[in-house]
């Protein structure tokens, strides 16, 4: 019988070894005959049966589209689109540039220091001074990311000296002992309300609304919540997590502004704000917002990513992240509150270049996103490939989640804030400014006639001598 054995291995392997010789000698004739019956069929077939009719189909449905209704199709569910966002083109900041020193004033020599330093909540009685003016946005623990990518993301934030939001998850007790700034994010659940987090937070953010999702709530049933962070947002074994439409029964803006009061009074004064999408009805927004008497107001732009949101929510509902700061800015401006209350942006917001855009186009400060999902992860995004995507390193029910090295997320997440910095002070110098604060949109044009008429900056195409735009 081992014989036997020995001898169809020997035969399978002399099979293998003169089948890859056969590849390896006649590999371009064999690929040729390929092509050429590939090609025939395609070139020959009629159109409703060749298999090239998809480019037209997809170009007409496009392959997202495609890919959704088909699962539309299969599960009969409603989808939740992942990390993404959006698919719409938005208008957005790429049309936009700063116009550098040359002549006069001239650019700022590379060996001085650059004043980036911002505060949040000006007027509170606690305001919340960091050092630069990019926090990490509300991912929260359980219902988004990990312990250990929260952990990381915590203490890369205590590094560079900027603040983390908490997101609407569990409150972890390492997290908060470990990061610099904590901002709560007060939101619509029954966990992390305990006074005494509430009193360790540096700031509070009370989340009415959420970049594509607004202000729908949603239901994790057990199966999808398990493990410790079920521990941690005190929920029992067969219990749903609820992330309710409203905070209240009946909820009115005087339920807000009392709770707004409440917060801060138990906080001892720090900041209280509001984190709200940008609709089509922002200035009506802020206004209540404003009689709810927040210290901070925090929008979420329509390119904002979600860890999961409904199509139609991300793409039929909201405005660009650019038309929310620029009418954002205008209403506070017109409510002589520009200063006085602060303005945090986020939503599509990726590269150094949008960060200061958003600045100078006179936000307060930026919430950064995927793009710290991203650099968090950097090379450990590449354990769950070729077969799961990059976010199974990072998502709390993650497969690859066990793998992620803390002390390397902090290493990367730490490096992408310190060079998105530079960058800042980098492009401030050339503009020749010294400090943040001289940063405003007249140090902006832009190539795009529509998108300069909007935000009220030069158009590049007219001579600085010109009328301007009417």
């Amino acid at each position: 019988m081992p014989n036997i054995l020995f001898y169809l291995t020997f035969i399978m392997i002399s099979i293998l070894f003169v089948l890859a010789l056969f590849m390896l000698v006649f590999w371009r004739w064999i690929m040729k005959q390929i092509v050429k019956k590939a090609g025939k069929i395609t070139l020959t077939d009629s159109y409703q049966e060749n298999i090239m009719e998809l480019m037209p189909g997809l170009r007409h449905m496009g392959i997202q589209n495609m890919l959704e209704n088909s699962l539309r199709a299969q599960t009969g569910n409603v989808l939740f689109r992942p990390l993404g966002g959006s698919s719409q083109k938005w208008p957005h900041l790429d049309q936009i540039t700063f116009i550098p020193a040359q002549t006069e004033p001239f650019p700022i020599d590379g060996k001085e220091d650059v004043d980036i330093q911002i505060t949040i909540g000006p007027l509170a009685k606690k305001p919340m001074p960091i050092k630069i003016p990019l926090m990490i946005s509300g991912m929260g623990y359980g219902v988004g990311l990990s312990e250990q990518a929260r952990l990381s993301l915590a203490e890369a934030a205590k590094n560079v000296g900027t603040a983390i939001n908490s997101g609407e998850g569990g409150i972890l007790p390492e997290e908060l002992d470990t990061a610099g700034k904590y901002i709560l994010q007060f939101s619509k659940t029954k966990w992390a309300k305990d006074v005494d987090i509430i009193k360790r937070a540096d700031m509070i953010e009370i989340k009415l609304g959420q970049g594509s999702v607004f202000g729908i709530g949603k239901k994790i049933p057990p199966k999808d919540l398990t493990g410790p962070a079920r521990e941690t947002m005190g929920l029992k074994e067969n219990e749903d997590a609820v992330i309710s439409e409203q905070f209240y029964e009946n909820q009115t803006v005087e339920d807000l502004t009392a709770l707004v009061e409440k917060l801060r009074n138990l906080s001892g004064g720090v900041p209280i704000g509001v984190k709200i999408g940008t609709g089509g009805k922002i200035e009506e927004d802020i206004d209540h917002l404003i009689e709810m008497g927040v210290d901070f107001i925090a929008i979420d732009g329509g390119q904002a990513a979600m860890k999961e949101s409904p199509p139609i929510l991300s793409d039929d509902f909201g405005i660009p992240t650019l038309h929310g700061v620029v009418r954002a800015v205008n209403h506070l401006e017109k409510r002589k509150l520009k200063g006085k209350i602060s303005l945090i942006v986020s939503g599509g917001l990726l590269v150094p270049g949008h960060f200061l855009k958003v600045l100078a186009l006179g936000a307060d400060a930026v919430y950064l996103g995927s793009s710290m999902l991203f650099a968090v992860s950097h090379t450990q995004s590449l354990n769950p490939i070729p077969f799961e995507p990059p976010t199974q390193g990072v998502w709390y029910n993650g497969k690859f989640k066990d793998q992620f090295k803390v002390e390397d997320g902090v290493k990367s997440a730490e490096k992408f804030l310190t060079s998105c910095t530079e960058e800042i002070e980098m492009a401030l110098r050339a503009m020749g400014k010294r400090s943040l604060k001289e940063l405003s949109k007249k140090d902006l044009v832009s190539y795009d006639e529509l998108t300069a008429r909007m935000i009220g900056i030069p158009f590049s195409f007219e001579s600085s001598d010109s009328k301007g735009i009417k």
